[in-house]
């Protein structure tokens, strides 16, 4: 899928190479799965990392945490990292913000509940 957004675009292409693959991976699994439920997304800078913007939902950010690899962002103040933690308790949590992956890794299936999750915050 292409990168329509030329911020957005430049923002990848300036990762490192080795974690590029990755975050285009989550990227991937972000607009498949709001393309599956029909939710909008808008795909924007925030804070210089790529986001992803539903209009129901918290905002999913992108990007290289300072220890390197990857990683998928939430909104620190929602409960969205802390529901997941307690499904997925082995994964690498950063705090309530974020999910932390290594170079060359591959994120679980399970990263797809917290997607879910994140583009359907504010329904119900």
């Amino acid at each position: 899928m292409d990168i329509e957004n030329a911020n957005v675009a430049a923002a990848f292409a300036a990762f490192p190479a080795e974690v590029r693959a990755g975050l285009l991976g989550l990227r991937a699994r972000i607009f498949g799965i709001a393309l599956a439920e029909n939710i909008p997304l808008e795909e924007a800078l925030r804070w210089g990392q790529p986001a992803y913007l539903a209009p129901k939902g918290s905002t999913i950010r992108l990007g290289v945490p300072k220890t390197g690899g990857f990683a998928i962002y939430t909104h620190c103040q929602s409960s969205l990292m802390s529901d997941f933690r307690a499904l997925c308790p082995d994964l690498n949590f950063e705090g309530n913000r974020a999910v932390h992956f290594l170079a060359g890794e591959t994120p679980p299936e399970a990263i797809d509940m917290l997607i879910r999750a994140a583009l359907t915050y504010h329904t119900a």
